[in-house]
């Protein structure tokens, strides 16, 4: 879903959108300056992920809320680190949702029978 970054309106506009693997997007889009789009959601469904411990494979829920601020020039000073350029003036929610999702993957995860053990692991030096 692609959405011209001059159409946001200044009252909230609602999107929705579903990828092909079954995670949703759902939330508002709210303009707040001539080029800055703040930006409401929740990122839901079932995702695969690997346990960073034994190294399964296995499905966990996903129920990740986003707050981002969307602009449309170049930013000089990064006040804000949810703030994403969008330098062509879309806003596309499929790829914000993509992006999410990978930073979401890039961080340490557990499967049930890891979290739940009290085991140390070992390190060596």
């Amino acid at each position: 879903m692609k959405i011209s970054f001059n159409k946001v309106a200044r009252s909230p506009s609602k999107v929705e959108f579903s990828d092909k693997d079954g995670l949703h997007i759902g939330g508002t889009l709210l303009k707040e300056g001539v080029h800055k789009v703040h930006f409401v959601s929740t990122i839901t469904g079932d995702i695969s992920l690997t346990c960073d411990r034994c190294g399964k494979d296995y499905k966990d829920s996903l129920n990740l809320p986003l707050d981002l601020i969307l602009t449309d020039q170049v930013q000089k000073v990064m006040e804000d680190l949810d703030t994403i350029e969008l330098l062509d003036g879309i806003i596309d929610i499929g790829l914000l949702m993509e992006s999410e999702i990978a930073s979401y993957r890039s961080n340490y995860h557990y499967c049930q029978e890891c979290r739940q053990s009290e085991e140390e692991l070992d390190i060596e030096y």
